[in-house]
């Protein structure tokens, strides 16, 4: 079997909505500066089997910036600089979840 091209897949929620949605969006609460960070922060971490991808909407908005980590299925709301590296360096380096950023699942939030 081939190994895959890359170990994970970061998805960040880059989406824009108009400014008086009620659910916000991701990029209005500064997703596409993170996801840029975030792909060129995985370079100088040396994490080069990793693909940082923009995504389109995640259906999260409200709790964004969404994040989502493949193949685990990960949801992470990444606000700051500070919560991209522990991401990159604590789940995508070490495969460690971090609680605090954790996105809540929809059954969680009832």
């Amino acid at each position: 079997m081939d190994a895959p091209f890359f170990r994970k897949h970061v998805f960040v929620c880059t989406n824009t909505r108009p400014p008086d949605d009620p659910r916000g969006c991701c990029s209005a609460k500064g997703s596409v500066s993170l996801r840029n960070y975030m792909k060129k922060r995985a370079e100088q971490l040396g994490l080069l089997d990793v693909r940082i991808n923009v995504a389109g909407c995640l259906d999260r908005c409200e709790l964004g910036p969404s994040v989502v980590i493949y193949p685990e299925g990960t949801w992470y709301t990444a606000r700051t600089e500070a919560d991209v590296d522990e991401i990159l360096q604590r789940h995508v380096a070490r495969d460690e979840r971090i609680e605090r950023l954790r996105m809540p699942t929809r059954d969680e939030e009832v």
